[in-house]
């Protein structure tokens, strides 16, 4: 991850040198060199993830000559991305973003015993049956919608007895299919409150400031510009529901009819079967990508 940006331009080295001294650790290395083991912890994925998209940013910021604000009229991003877009637009310096996510995932990770947890993707469901799956399964424990991805794709979160039930249920409400994710924690539940009580100490600490663009948060699906709004929803977001869904159509409601992923390919398919396949929707992860998005900016 980042091997082929770093080693084409000295904007993205820099962020991950910047990155590596703001945890105290070689992070950049275990991107490229893994073992897959260390990169997967959560702890380390989401400050990877993060330091990736960014990457893509400065160069083309740096190299492209292209300004974030002068082209975006929103940014957003999934779950730990939303913490990306916010650094993006200039509400967390990249050190305290890394530093803040890497506390992020080691929070969820403690937040519940290893094999209590789980999740589901919930394949040709939309959000009215998964709800109602999700209902069902819980039979007194956490089973609850994590992610509202796309019109198909819904994955839920809970107690991983819970969780079994549902996926064995899948039929009964008209689902495609359901699908146990290999995760180390129950993410976007009831039990990640504890995390969320670790967040709300850092963000305290390390507050958002004034943002260059607005952010449509994974909470509300709507438009935030207000930093203190936004410390409160970074927070609830640790246990709440990603609308990601709603925030596609929202975007285009808004008038959005470019979307741009950076670091990824993962969004961009859930934004045009959410908002329709009429949008612009591009995805940068290569130099050459970067090189082909700045010239037609």
């Amino acid at each position: 991850m980042g091997a082929e940006l770093a080693a084409a331009s000295p904007a993205a080295r820099e962020v991950f040198e910047e990155v590596d001294d703001a945890l105290g650790q070689k992070l950049f290395e275990i991107m490229t060199q893994g073992p897959d083991e260390a990169l997967t912890l959560t702890e380390n994925a989401q400050p990877a993830i993060m330091a990736h998209a960014i990457a893509v940013l400065r160069v083309l910021e740096k190299e492209g000559g292209i300004a974030l604000a002068d082209k975006a009229d929103f940014v957003a991003g999934h779950s730990l991305g939303e913490y990306t877009a916010l650094c993006a637009a200039g509400a967390f310096s990249l050190a305290d973003t890394a530093r803040l996510l890497k506390l992020r995932g080691r929070s969820m990770q403690a937040a519940v015993p290893v094999g209590e947890g789980a999740m589901a993707a919930l394949l040709g469901a939309d959000i009215e049956k998964a709800t109602a799956l999700a209902d069902a399964a819980a039979q007194g424990e956490v089973c609850t919608v994590a992610n509202d991805n796309d019109p198909g794709q819904v994955v839920l979160s809970g107690h991983k007895g819970a969780i079994e039930r549902a996926v064995a249920m899948v039929k009964d409400f008209g689902i495609k299919r359901g699908v146990l994710l290999p995760v180390s924690a129950p993410f976007h539940c009831p039990l990640m409150q504890p995390a969320a009580d670790a967040m709300a100490q850092a963000l305290a600490a390390t507050p958002p400031q004034a943002f260059r663009v607005p952010l449509f948060a994974n909470v509300t699906a709507a438009v935030v510009t207000d930093p203190a709004q936004v410390q409160a929803l970074l927070v609830e977001q640790v246990t709440g529901r990603v609308r990601w869904r709603e925030s596609a159509i929202a975007m285009k409601e808004a008038g959005v009819e470019a979307f741009v992923e950076l670091g990824g390919k993962v969004l961009a398919p859930m934004i045009t079967r959410s908002a329709g396949a009429d949008l612009a929707v591009t995805s940068v992860i290569t130099m050459a990508d970067i090189e082909a998005l700045a010239k037609g900016l």
